[in-house]
């Protein structure tokens, strides 16, 4: 009889054991299957795909052909247009931001062109927001995403990711869940409003009209060339205050994080070790967000007095704004960033700024 029990324990959890790779076998399955959908729901980003498609395009330019490049977020590349700043100084320049860029990856970023490229002058786009975290996932997927390089992804992970982050990154259920549900939010977005749209139709009896259709925000957007994405649209009334996103933020609360601060002390390093002039720049955000701000004059003094310290030409164009009333708000797309109007305003000013600030001029760039 213990023979006997002693087998089908055996047995048992002989049995238990095959069930339990079944399952986990399963479950491997279905969450590769979840995976593959959220990465495809990814790569519908449309913002995502103009960094993708301004990196294939760089990659594509030949060995030390560019004379400035512009690197940071968002703020980077609806601001600094290509092709009004070498129009007025007779250069080659190429935009490298990209949605959230931190500096951790504008340092790594920077570290990647300047294997083919030897730029004479990197305009750094210095935005609080980018500085007061430690890591952001989403950022650094864009970029691996855009550049196909297999060494450049292993330093860029084992230097900047924290080991839960990694987790989530190899994880694509988490690693692509911010784009999934965004996805999912506008779509339900949609079909919400234009239920409501067609109903009120209805109810009116009048007929609809091509124009009156449209629920999105009137105007295009695209990327015009270079990692510039260019932007007619000006915002809409409810980023005024409703949706603005800095109502309420206080400039005297913020701080810089350590490692985003260290990173851009680096960003400065890998420029003077390479001879290349390096400038900062705030770019706008909109009028309308400005009010809704307090104490912007300390967040500025902070991030001035950092540049000061590394003795960096740095302009604050909010700053600017405040004293020379350059913009409006239908100068600008959203409530954070510039149209092309309000570009062609402030390129205007950053041309006749930098010439200046980083002690260069027209033949010097050539």
């Amino acid at each position: 009889m213990r023979v006997n029990s002693y087998t089908s324990n055996s047995r048992r959890k002989k049995f238990l054991w095959l069930k339990l790779i079944v399952f986990i076998g399963i479950l491997v399955a279905i969450l590769n299957q979840i995976g593959k959908y959220y990465e495809e729901i990814k790569n519908k980003n449309v913002i995502v795909s103009n960094f993708e498609r301004a990196m294939d395009e760089f990659f594509a330019m030949p060995p030390n052909s560019i004379d400035m490049l512009f690197i940071g977020s968002s703020h980077a590349y609806c601001t600094f247009d290509p092709e009004i700043v070498d129009n007025s100084l007779g250069t080659t320049s190429f935009n490298l931001g990209s949605p959230l860029q931190h500096p951790d990856t504008s340092y790594h970023l920077l570290k990647k062109a300047l294997e083919t490229q030897n730029p004479k002058t990197v305009v750094f786009e210095i935005y609080w927001d980018m500085l007061d975290d430690e890591f952001e996932l989403k950022q650094a997927d864009s970029v691996l995403s855009a550049i196909h390089d297999n060494k450049f992804k292993r330093e860029f992970i084992r230097d900047v990711f924290p080991l839960n982050e990694k987790i989530k990154y190899y994880f694509k259920p988490i690693r692509y869940q911010q784009d999934v549900f965004a996805y999912w939010d506008e779509n339900l977005t949609d079909s919400v409003e234009k239920k409501l749209y067609h109903k009120e139709l209805a109810n009116t009896n009048d007929k609809p009209n091509t124009d009156s259709e449209q629920t999105t925000t009137q105007g295009v957007s695209y990327h015009k060339g270079r990692g510039f994405i260019y932007s007619d649209i000006i915002i809409p009334e409810v980023e005024f205050n409703e949706t603005n996103q800095f109502v309420g933020f206080d400039g005297a609360k913020w701080e810089f994080d350590k490692k985003q601060k260290e990173y851009v002390k680096k960003i400065v390093e890998l420029c003077r070790e390479n001879d290349i002039e390096i400038v900062f720049v705030t770019a706008p955000i909109a009028n309308i967000s400005m009010e809704h701000i307090k104490n912007y004059h300390a967040l500025h003094e902070k991030i001035a007095s950092f540049a000061e310290e590394m003795d960096v030409p740095y302009i604050d164009y909010n700053i600017v704004n405040m004293e020379e009333n350059l913009l409006t708000n239908e100068n600008f797309r959203d409530d954070a960033h510039l149209n092309y109007s309000g570009v062609q305003i402030i390129m205007k000013h950053f041309v006749k700024w930098i010439k200046e600030a980083a002690s260069i001029n027209e033949a010097a760039l050539l």
